[in-house]
């Protein structure tokens, strides 16, 4: 029997969202451990997402729910703000404030906002953050509490307390966790939700052994107010809202557009940015975790079929069933488990495949390091803006280093090339072609027409200096008063200056300029062979 692709089409997003249902529980209640906030807070999340989102985005396979990063970091922040208030009322007022803040990014279209850090900054963060938040989970494995804070000495001090380890809950964890890595490999079954299962029924076996279980809590959606942070915080409250949105956005960006890559789909960032607005105000509402759309989620309901965005309605309705059916069940969830689930979850960030290229391309494996580092050795926090200003820091000198570059035309052609990368260009007799490799700007004006200066001093009977301003959508006012000093530098010596390939910005930011040394005429050759031969 033949069905309609209407029919084929409801099949496949039914499918799609009870199998990620199944995936998301279990890892919904890992997040709120991440967070240090009761299991309800990822439930809350996780149901509060997928609904929005569903009703609100764009995008036909982005499931938005908690995420590993944004969990930790928020841990991170409500350390970070020494705040008096309740820590669950506390959170709930970041998560507002990051829908207020995605909420004022959509409506100022400012859908670029995930550029601002830099892919490898991504990615070297996400495996910091992976590794973090693995070291904090091994202290559940284990079950002994640790005292430290930063990372690397919690896990030398789990190392050196070996000896009050419980060995039966370790035995645990690595069971559960080699069950996922072997799961993982059957895509159409959701590992998390197998295991957490397996967890359960051995649970009364595992607690006569010393095994912790995850205890009984309310799971359902409260609403209450917000704690307000003191009038002295308020300015460090902005500053973490504002580094969870920027979390947020890149990693759901990141997901959002390689799903849409993958079929052809328009992406939509500013709707997208409004969708996260309302799901975090709404979570934050109910004190749920931030929410984002997380790679792994998003890719598993791609490939469990779904076709539109009705899989996370469906997924959000499963969800929900799951919580209030097995509420007693979760309970027993023993910690260890929660601790692989959690762990698992986040060890896609280690994979090779994500930090191959940048090696293989050898470009911005410095900053790839350094992000994972930082997260290491400064904290989340501060590792992540130790991280975005390290990106800004290597693009500055990137950009800052003069690169000047002589052109020479080729044989026969009136092509103007590299003399330096094609020897059989020719330097035009009396003419000397100048083209700075970057853009100009404030950053590197003067070191390149430093540069000029010297190309200049080295080149004999030359009349006319042509410099190509191709690499340049505008110029600043430093470029313009180092351009017009560099004019003035020439015609002392009796050497003329033109300037070729120019933006129309440019154009007539010079006419405005009137650069003495510098007359409009000389502004508007469209082409180096132009300004050569006129």
């Amino acid at each position: 029997m033949n069905t309609t692709p209407a029919a084929s089409g409801l099949r496949g997003d039914v499918i799609a969202g009870l199998s990620v249902a199944a995936l998301l529980v279990p890892e919904a209640l890992a997040y709120s451990g991440i967070a240090g906030l009761p299991p309800s807070a990822g439930v809350i999340a996780l149901l509060v997402g997928l609904l929005v989102y569903g009703v609100l985005g764009q995008s036909r396979f982005a499931i938005v729910s908690g995420t590993s990063s944004a969990a930790a970091l928020l841990a991170a922040d409500i350390a970070a703000a020494h705040s008096a208030v309740d820590r669950t009322a506390f959170a709930a007022t970041l998560v507002i404030a990051t829908g207020i803040c995605f909420a004022i990014a959509a409506l100022l279209r400012l859908g670029g906002l995930s550029n601002l850090i830099a892919r490898p900054v991504l990615r070297g963060y996400a495996a910091g953050l992976a590794c973090v938040i693995a070291i904090k989970q091994c202290a559940h494995l284990v079950q002994v509490p640790s005292t430290q804070a930063q990372p690397l000495m919690m896990f030398a001090e789990l190392l050196q307390g070996y000896s009050r380890w419980a060995w039966p809950s370790l035995a645990t964890g690595i069971a559960a966790l080699a069950l996922l890595f072997a799961f993982a490999r059957l895509r159409k079954l959701p590992g998390a939700f197998v295991v957490a299962a397996v967890g359960i029924a051995l649970s009364p076996w595992l607690s006569a052994h010393g095994v912790a279980s995850v205890g009984p809590s309310t799971l359902l959606p409260t609403f209450a107010a917000p704690a307000l942070p003191p009038a002295g915080e308020w300015l460090g409250t902005l500053q973490l809202g504002a580094a969870l949105v920027l979390v947020l956005y890149a990693e759901s960006y990141s997901a959002i557009t390689a799903a849409a890559m993958r079929h052809g789909d328009p992406v939509q960032r500013n709707r997208d940015l409004f969708a996260l607005a309302v799901a975090n105000v709404a979570s934050g509402a109910l004190r749920g975790l931030p929410v984002g759309a997380g790679f792994t989620a998003t890719s598993a309901n791609d490939d469990a079929g779904a076709q539109s965005r009705r899989a996370g309605l469906f997924a959000a309705l499963a969800s929900a069933i799951l919580v209030i059916v097995c509420a007693p069940l979760i309970a027993r969830i023993p910690l260890p488990v929660l601790a692989a689930i959690v762990i698992h979850a986040v060890s896609g960030a280690w994979a090779p495949s994500a930090f191959r290229p940048y090696f293989l391309w050898r470009r911005d494996r410095l900053l790839l390091i350094a992000a994972a580092i930082a997260v290491l050795v400064f904290g989340i926090l501060n590792g992540l803006l130790i991280a975005v200003v390290l990106s800004i820091v290597l693009w500055l000198h990137q950009v800052s280093t003069p690169r000047l570059s002589v052109l020479g035309r080729l044989p026969g052609s009136h092509d103007f090339v590299r003399i330096d990368q094609h020897p059989d260009a020719r330097a035009v007799p009396g003419w000397l072609v100048l083209r700075p490799e970057e853009p100009l700007f404030f950053g590197n004006a003067a070191a390149m027409f430093d540069v000029a200066h010297t190309r200049v001093l080295e080149a004999h009977g030359i009349h006319t200096v042509v410099v190509s301003l191709e690499a340049s959508s505008d110029l600043d006012g430093t470029s313009v008063e180092v351009l017009g000093n560099f004019a003035t530098w020439l015609s002392n010596r009796g050497i003329g200056l033109r300037i070729a390939r120019p933006r129309q910005r440019i154009v007539d930011l010079l006419d405005r300029a009137r650069l003495p040394d510098l007359p409009p005429a000389d502004l508007r050759y469209w082409s180096v062979d132009d300004a050569v031969h006129d």
